[in-house]
Parts: C-alpha cells; structure tokens; sequence
C-alpha cells in the first residue's frame, strides 16, 4: 500500500517507519521537506515531498502533527487528495502550556474533539483517531509483559476502520472500536492520562489494556 504520512516530527517519523517496516511505501510530507532528507535517506523505501504531495501519493493518509496545526496541514494537503481517503488522526489538541501537577491541558473541552472538528472541515476525508494515547517509541511492534495493547479506535466508516484495524494488527496493537466520531471525546484525553506517569515519574514506556470476560 502507499501511505502518506502529514507530519516531520517523532509522532509521524515513527508510524512512516512502522509502515516502511510492513512493506509499505511511505512519502512523509512537510511544510519544509528538506528538513526530512537525512531520514529519508536513513529509511529506504521513503520519499519526501510537500504536505500536498504526500496526500496524493498515499492510499491511505496518516495525520500526525501538534494538535494546533492539523486543519492547516489539511488545507495544504488539498481537499481533493483528501477525498475518499482513510486518514489516520494521531492528533492530540494540546494546549500550548505547561501541564497542571502532570496533567495537560487541551484546547478543546469535553463536549466536542478536535477529530470531529476536523471531520467537519474537511467531510470527504474519513478519519480514524488511532496511535494519539501512546508515545511513539512504543507505537510499533511493542513488546509488553501483558500482551498485546490496546489501541482505542472511532470513526464513521466502516471500512476505514476496518482498514485500521488491519494495521494495527500488523504494528502488533489489538483493536477497541468505540464507535462513531464522536467517541472521540473520550478518546482524546486518553492522552492526558497516558502522559501523567511521564510527568509525574518519568515513565513514559507503558499502554492501555481493554479487558473483557
């Protein structure tokens, strides 16, 4: 599959390795590509180009830039190279302030998400928050004592969450669907509860697990 990847941090740099690693073909975009060469020399298979080009390039899209910044890069991505497309939304609407005893503020409250907002901007894309409650160097094939983690997963189609699904699977990750978009509200500050424990005591390698009978 090709997948375009809307990002140049940690967040984006690690999924697009993650795809590359499942045989995937990856082009990373950003608003300054040049910045992405040396990685893309270091990860064969990898090419890097403008938000626009990657969002054309990529069968299915992966969004993964700070939370303040994501209806920029699709705008820049191009509405018609959105259109039909799976985008998976790694965003988070953090807010740009200093945590509070370990808890980050978002932008947003808890009555709307930032993947709904988007999912309104930008209504041919079909968006699938995934890969937003865990740091990246524990997004890929991550090995835990209890198994297999979990990723929380919401959106409206059907067949773009099946289609997480399946990469999830791949990347070593078991799936929770939590329904439509609007689950995203609980989804999101998932995030915040993740990073608590990184803030508070320097742990930053651990996951959320659904247990069921």
């Amino acid at each position: 599959m090709k997948v375009g990847v809307l990002g140049s941090g940690d967040v984006a740099k690690t999924l697009a390795g993650g795809f590359l690693k499942h045989g995937h073909s990856v082009k990373i975009g950003s608003r300054n590509p040049a910045k992405l060469a040396d990685w893309s020399t270091q990860n064969s298979g990898s090419t890097v180009g403008t938000f626009a080009e990657a969002a054309g390039f990529g069968e299915l899209l992966v969004l993964a830039v700070k939370g303040d910044a994501a209806a920029e890069a699709l705008s820049l991505a191009g509405k018609t190279n959105l259109a039909g497309k799976t985008v998976i939304d790694a965003c988070n609407p953090i807010e740009n302030a200093p945590p509070e005893k370990g808890v980050l503020r978002f932008f947003t409250d808890i009555n709307k998400s930032l993947m709904e907002t988007l999912q309104s901007q930008f209504s041919e894309a079909h968006f699938i928050k995934a890969f937003n409650s865990v740091g990246f160097p524990c997004m890929i094939n991550p090995e835990f004592a209890g198994g297999k983690p979990t990723m929380f997963i919401c959106g409206n189609d059907e067949g773009a969450k099946k289609q997480v699904t399946q990469i999830n699977e791949q990347f070593g990750w078991e799936t929770a669907d939590m329904g439509p978009m609007e689950a995203a509200r609980a989804i999101e500050p998932l995030c915040m509860l993740w990073c608590i424990p990184g803030f508070t005591r320097n742990d930053w390698t651990h996951a959320f697990k659904l247990l069921t009978k």
